[in-house]
């Protein structure tokens, strides 16, 4: 997921990231105006839109042909006669449960303290999601997200989470003010992927 606030080496690093290997991105820019928005995908390679989800300003998915949308609690209906991939955020079992058949996949969040946010601890404890994952709850459809890194990916494959949506863990690796260099997150992102292999 993207941060979500916008910088100058944005493209170059979610290129990159596409590159080695990013299946999905989650474009969420929340209380921007779209034009920057536009002007970011405008520079990531159009190859690369079709993976891309946005969590606002839903008419950009029609207009640079991305994979779909992510209904919240700011944007939570689909557009008028809405063709693509819907995803949803959820905070409870129940929410995961109501959802994930008209969704193509959930995210299912705190599963971890935050690492982007203060004060946001986990919201379920180990055992409860033992017992999702026993249950068939969480899923391939389900994604887990907060607190997701290095020390934890490995354990959200073991309780069969169809995927991992990292925020903090990625994104703390560069100074938007400062580096100019990106190479940390890339090699980060790469130990990730193998881990999750």
């Amino acid at each position: 997921m993207t941060t979500p606030y916008f910088f100058v080496e944005e493209h170059q690093i979610l290129t990159a990231l596409f590159e080695e290997g990013l299946e999905i991105l989650h474009l969420r820019k929340p209380d921007t105006e779209p034009v920057y928005s536009e002007r970011l995908l405008m520079l990531i390679p159009e190859q690369y839109r079709k993976r891309i989800v946005v969590h606002d300003h839903f008419y950009l998915k029609s207009e640079y042909g991305l994979k779909g949308v992510h209904l919240n609690s700011r944007n939570s209906q689909l557009p008028p006669k809405y063709k693509g991939s819907i995803s949803c955020s959820c905070h409870t079992i129940e929410e995961v449960m109501q959802h994930k058949k008209a969704c193509d996949y959930v995210f299912l969040s705190p599963i971890f303290d935050s690492i982007s946010k203060d004060d946001y601890p986990a919201h379920f404890s180990q055992n409860e999601l033992k017992d999702y994952s026993k249950r068939k709850i969480i899923d391939r459809k389900v994604m887990a997200l907060g607190g997701v890194g290095y020390d934890n990916i490995k354990q959200l494959k073991d309780l069969g989470f169809g995927g991992a949506v990292l925020l903090g863990d990625i994104w703390n690796r560069f100074n938007m003010h400062t580096d100019n260099d990106y190479r940390e997150i890339i090699n980060h992102f790469r130990r990730l992927r193998k881990l999750a292999e």
